[in-house]
């Protein structure tokens, strides 16, 4: 692949059908929006590792969010590794970038006792949560942390919560290429089967404290197309799927061939974030003037600092709550 197509498939995420066996997926490739992401804090490299894998699962799951305005991952655990966060901004147009941020909270001290990213998760759970915006009721869903990624708590949601089997194959870490600073390449494949009518389980569930997995749900033809797709796709090699030698379109011709694989328009993707002092205001709005008086500092000013993008933001505390005696181009 040449530097230009690489160039062209990075930050991206390609939609596609595999025809003969009823199976939608996509295909993501990340390379600036890691770097935007972890530039923001100077995490540890496992925290790093789990924040990167988060990233490609929300590239990955929010591109199939057509009409939403926002989807959000959340895990979060009792383990060193608090919370995971992150939020996939659908594009405002045709043709536009879709947004993603994430930002990770850990126990540093805990921390240096593990040395698999996934156990420092701990017991806890994996939420996605959907967003349409003003006038619209959120959609929240939530599974148990089960199996041995983040991976695969997806998959365990999607078959838990969504009764649709979904596969996940992810490969994430620094690349080295030569010419180039040493920086945060990911990239990663999902399969899912197109929604049934009326969902269910095929047979008793295999996964983890009882949960169900991808395989308990399909039986029958869907059962044998799934069961083929997933051999095809586990002969997928990880330099394949952060590249930059293969195309995501070619892989999916080396993969998945004789499955009659068709492809739609490629997504770009960006880090983006979208804090705002608006945003900070109303996110203070419920605070009474008690409450913004033991909010300001010793220099009379209020601060806030976004989590995801680093931004720093100053007001003068009588602009803040519901109490607020003076509006906000008064803020200074």
């Amino acid at each position: 692949m040449t530097l230009a197509s690489k160039l062209a498939w990075d930050d991206t995420v390609l939609p596609f059908q595999l025809d003969r066996s009823d199976i939608r997926g996509r295909v993501a490739r990340l390379d600036g929006v890691l770097d935007g992401v972890l530039a923001q804090h100077d995490y540890p490299p496992m925290i790093e590792a789990l924040v990167a894998e988060a990233a490609v699962l929300t590239a990955l799951i929010g591109q199939s969010i057509k009409l939403q305005w926002k989807l959000s991952l959340q895990i979060r655990g009792d383990g060193p590794a608090r919370l995971i966060a992150t939020d996939f901004y659908a594009p405002e147009e045709a043709g536009a970038p879709a947004q993603i941020r994430a930002y990770a909270s850990y126990d540093a001290e805990r921390l240096a006792a593990e040395t698999d990213p996934f156990k420092a998760i701990g017991r806890g759970y994996f939420a996605i949560l959907i967003d349409q915006g003003k006038g619209m009721e959120p959609y929240q869903g939530i599974t148990p942390i089960a199996g041995d990624s983040l991976s695969a708590c997806a998959e365990t949601y999607f078959a838990q919560s969504e009764q649709l089997p979904t596969r996940f194959e992810i490969s994430f870490g620094r690349s080295t290429e030569p010419g180039q600073a040493e920086h945060w390449r990911a990239g990663g494949v999902m399969l899912q089967h197109m929604p049934k009518a009326s969902p269910f389980a095929a047979g008793d569930a295999t996964g983890e404290a009882g949960l169900l997995k991808p395989d308990d749900i399909l039986a029958g033809d869907e059962g044998e197309n799934w069961t083929r797709a997933n051999v095809l796709l586990d002969t997928v090699e990880a330099l394949e799927l952060i590249g930059p030698s293969v195309a995501p379109s070619d892989l999916l011709v080396r993969l998945f061939h004789e499955e009659d694989p068709r492809v739609y328009d490629a997504l770009p993707v960006k880090f983006g974030c979208t804090c705002s002092p608006d945003r900070v205001r109303q996110s203070l709005s419920i605070y009474s003037a008690k409450d913004i008086a033991y909010m300001t500092t010793e220099e009379g000013i209020v601060t806030a600092d976004c989590q995801f993008c680093g931004a720093h933001y100053e007001f003068k505390p009588e602009t803040l709550g519901f109490e607020a005696v003076e509006g906000p181009d008064a803020a200074g």
